[in-house]
């Protein structure tokens, strides 16, 4: 949380959608496309989990050398944190808050974003794929300089 008023937060999954991410959190404002060095982006469920509302498995991001995972950052409210924290379900163990350092052409901003606890593989349901797919050729792609399909799945 920010003494500002605000955090900034890096959407790589389903919150790249603005429409779902203001549901829940309805401060968010775009703020700007950027990637962040060393993470690839997975699919998969936690734990013994074996399914949930998308049927399949969901984003999360992993430690991996020399990969990037590109995304938006929001600026939300820090009265919308709580929400935010619900949303990506912390309090049931599914994703932990991290901070991470995002890329913006030559500056870094230090961005909440979340990750998945005991990460199991399972491929995204079709629905899902779709979402992410449609929303990083709209709003994420033309304003990267990734020539890569997000999903690989």
């Amino acid at each position: 949380m920010s003494s500002s008023g605000c955090f900034m937060y890096f959407a790589y999954g389903s919150n790249l959608l603005k429409e779902r991410l203001q549901l829940k959190n309805p401060s968010a404002v775009f703020h700007c496309v950027g990637r962040i060095q060393d993470y690839r982006l997975n699919f998969g469920l936690p734990g013994d989990r074996t399914d949930c509302a998308w049927h399949g498995g969901v984003a999360t991001i992993q430690e991996s050398v020399g990969d990037e995972v590109w995304g938006v950052v929001w600026k939300i409210d820090n009265q919308n944190l709580l929400s935010l924290d619900r949303q990506e379900q912390v309090h049931e163990g599914m994703y932990s808050p991290i901070e991470v350092k995002v890329e913006i052409k030559e500056e870094v901003l230090l961005c909440r974003t979340y990750k998945m606890n005991n990460f199991r593989p399972c491929p995204p349901s079709p629905q899902y794929k779709k979402v992410l797919f449609t929303v990083h050729h709209k709003h994420v792609q033309p304003q990267s300089e990734q020539t890569t399909p997000l999903i690989k799945y």
